[in-house]
């Protein structure tokens, strides 16, 4: 308590502001008013929910349907864009709830909701804030603890009495920019990304034929004119290595070889291995592609580049006996869709054997032109995956960031 009537401090400031005074600390209901306005006659038949992951959306395009029935949004508060609005679910993304800025238009939200706007409309700096975990603690306390596991219980006077920082409007204004700079740059290299997985995914649909056709549209020059692709069972092609469960005991954080239990295991980092154990005959190696079998995340890939991987019950490997085994894993890739159907239609969901060995595969007759599609698509993935660490790079610099440009806010005032 003293610390806040003191004012707060942030780890790290800007050089121009060093010498100014500390911050001070207000009730969240001296910047901002809760707004209760109800949806009367259901004027408004557009309704918003607040993800943890993507913010304020349209319901309708986040679960591809409407959640809320017409008839009952008379209850329903409205929330003007450049609202702010706080959902009491908890994920491990939002451990609290996310608190998130309308940016998408009016609508209106469940009164499971609460809605609050800001005095001034220069209030960027709170909607960064509202990204640190910085005014966690302070719900956490007033929580009611008998409430649902996975949903804070706070009463909107609580809520509204929540301390946040209020530096000078200069500072604020400055933090806010510098934040936004780099969402403006994660924004950019997020559709970098998208747009390279979408080039792969239709030059995927034009290296490999469509159903019913024999030849790709799209032939690398040297083998255009030449025989057909040939079709046959992929049983002729590979062979399967099934996956071995192993007791707890079974496994360490140090052993001969890596051990993998599922997808989320998937690396080809060998110092991003968590799991090891000792060598055995339900090994994949180098070159295989993994394939996840039963339960969550049926129908996932990775082409191994460890050297030896232990599998568990989960998986299995498919290891190519005459086909280029790159043309093998991006032939897989394109049946994904087929592969997560058959594992659905089956009493017991997961893929059998049968499943993976009777699928029909076209392959040229030339390994060289199995390697060149291969390689095609490969180079597209190594750029994807570059992508993806640039991405994540700036994500975790950001909330690197974050956490050091505002200061904790955990006491109640």
């Amino acid at each position: 308590m003293n610390k806040q009537k003191k004012g707060l401090v942030p780890e790290l400031r800007f050089p121009e502001f060093e010498k100014e005074p500390n911050w001070p600390c207000v009730r969240l209901n001296a910047v901002a008013k809760r707004s209760t306005s109800k949806n009367k006659g259901e004027k408004i038949t557009r309704v918003l929910t607040n993800s943890a992951v993507d913010g304020v959306v349209d319901q309708r395009d986040y679960f591809d349907k409407d959640i809320a029935v017409k008839g009952n949004l008379e209850s329903y508060y409205i929330v003007d864009k450049g609202d702010y609005v706080y959902n009491p679910r908890i994920s491990s993304t939002a451990p609290v709830g996310p608190i998130s800025k309308n940016k998408v238009g009016k609508g209106v939200m469940s009164p499971l909701y609460t809605v609050f706007r800001f005095n001034s409309k220069n209030n960027d700096f709170f909607e960064q804030f509202f990204k640190s975990s910085k005014w966690y603690a302070y719900l956490q306390t007033v929580s009611n603890s008998g409430a649902r596991h996975d949903r804070m219980s706070i009463t909107g006077s609580d809520f509204m009495a929540m301390p946040v920082p209020n530096p000078c409007e200069l500072e604020q204004q400055k933090i806010a920019d510098c934040l936004a700079s780099i969402d403006k740059l994660i924004t950019l290299h997020t559709q970098k990304l998208e747009a390279l997985k979408d080039h792969k995914k239709g030059l995927m649909q034009q290296l490999f034929p469509a159903e019913g056709e024999v030849s790709p549209k799209l032939r690398f020059p040297e083998f255009r004119g030449q025989d057909k692709w040939r079709e046959t069972p992929l049983s002729s092609k590979v062979e399967l290595i099934s996956g071995l469960h192993l007791p707890p005991d079974g496994y360490a954080e140090v052993g001969e070889v890596p051990y993998f239990t599922g997808p989320s295991d998937y690396t080809n980092n060998i110092d991003s291995v968590s799991k090891w154990t000792t060598r055995s005959a339900n090994i994949g190696r180098r070159g295989d592609t993994v394939i996840t079998v039963k339960g969550s995340g049926v129908g996932e890939l990775l082409r191994l580049e460890l050297n030896e991987v232990a599998l568990g019950r989960q998986l299995m490997a498919i290891r190519s006996t005459s086909t280029h085994e790159g043309f093998v894993f991006h032939f897989l890739a394109t049946k994904r869709q087929l592969l997560i159907a058959l594992a659905s239609g089956n009493l017991i969901p997961g893929l059998s054997r049968g499943d993976i060995l009777s699928l029909g595969i076209l392959v040229p007759e030339s390994y060289r032109e199995q390697q060149m599609v291969s390689n095609s698509l490969s180079s597209i993935d190594e750029m994807i995956a570059f992508q993806e660490r640039e991405v994540d790079s700036l994500k975790q610099h950001k909330k690197g960031l974050i956490q050091k440009l505002f200061p904790v806010v955990d006491e109640v005032m």
